[in-house]
């Protein structure tokens, strides 16, 4: 038998499948929707309805948009011959916080990741190849630092090896292991501004 009354234990679950939420935040949330009226109940679950039916991914960089270019690619005082190469679209609102960076980004989705069934095939990197051979100078890779991080960024790499692209890392400004959309912006910027070729 259910610990919890059927609907309240289906709720408890859906919020369980969101990354980091434990059983007891999950307990906690459902709770917390329980308490709402039926006005902001209904005004919660509209905005999560009208989020997911808005927000879509950018057909050149696949950053998240509201229309099929996001506001980024569609900026023309931009450097698009620059592009930052991140594994997710936080990651780019980390950067923009930083207000330093005037290229554009490309999303590619995620890590390669044997263990995961997450191979090169399944991320957004021959989309990049076809947009470097468009004009673009320099590709910076700024995957997470972590172990898979750093072999998407040696295969990305050497997949543009070919292109005659530079293409840079950036500096440590990052910790090992460290999340990019958890850095500070001093931290940031100085990873953008100490970026090195990529070997």
């Amino acid at each position: 038998m259910s610990e919890f009354l059927p609907p309240l234990e289906k709720l408890i679950e859906q919020f369980r499948k969101l990354p980091g939420v434990g059983r007891k935040s999950a307990i906690r949330m459902a709770f917390s929707i329980l308490e709402l009226s039926d006005e902001a109940a209904s005004d919660f679950s509209a905005a999560v309805i009208e989020a997911k039916e808005q927000i879509h991914n950018c057909k050149i960089c696949n950053n998240l948009s509201v229309d099929e270019v996001c506001p980024i690619c569609s900026d023309s005082t931009r450097d698009h011959s620059l592009i930052c190469v991140v594994e997710d679209a936080k990651a780019i609102m980390a950067f923009e916080k930083v207000r330093g960076f005037r290229g554009v980004y490309h999303v590619i989705g995620g890590v390669i990741s044997p263990i995961n069934g997450i191979t090169p095939d399944k991320l957004s990197i021959s989309e990049l190849v076809s947009r470097v051979k468009l004009g673009v100078k320099e590709v910076i890779i700024a995957t997470n630092p972590t172990v898979e991080g750093e072999t998407t960024a040696t295969y990305i790499a050497k997949i543009l090896a070919s292109t005659g692209v530079t293409v840079t890392r950036l500096a440590y400004g990052i910790p090992v292991g460290g999340d990019i959309e958890y850095a500070d912006e001093v931290t940031l910027n100085r990873a953008i501004e100490g970026r090195r070729t990529f070997n």
